[in-house]
């Protein structure tokens, strides 16, 4: 069983970079799609960013298309979720997710909350305008 546990939130002002990190200490990491999600107060938890198991055929959400990137170490066991020119609207708490995937869909993402098995705690980005 996976145990994502995300860092590196924060409050920033309006255009500058965070880099959001989840990591796992189990090795198998490696071998789960991963989903980056976030969640304002009063709203529900949408998809920010998904890579698979591959690293290949990443998905963004449109709201931070050209904005955000995201990476995965398989070395480290470490996903990252790189953001720049953050906006207000981009403040929630982020959360990351895990999925157990066979090899026969390591190039697949996944979007939807619902597709994912383990979930970390989550980690509070703010920005101010």
């Amino acid at each position: 069983q996976v145990q994502p546990v995300e860092s590196g939130g924060g409050l920033v002002q309006a255009g500058n970079s965070l880099t959001l990190s989840c990591a796992a200490s189990d090795r198998t990491f490696s071998a789960y799609a991963v989903g980056w999600f976030r969640q304002a107060p009063g709203k529900e938890r949408d998809i920010v960013a998904a890579i698979p198991v591959n690293g290949g055929n990443t998905y963004y959400a449109d709201s931070v298309k050209g904005r955000f990137t995201i990476s995965r170490d398989s070395a480290k066991n470490t996903v990252y979720l790189q953001m720049s020119s953050l906006k207000p609207d981009d403040t929630g708490l982020y959360y990351c997710a895990a999925k157990i995937t066979p090899s026969y869909l390591r190039e697949r993402t996944y979007s939807n909350v619902l597709d994912y098995d383990y979930w970390g705690q989550g980690t509070q980005v703010t920005v101010s305008s």
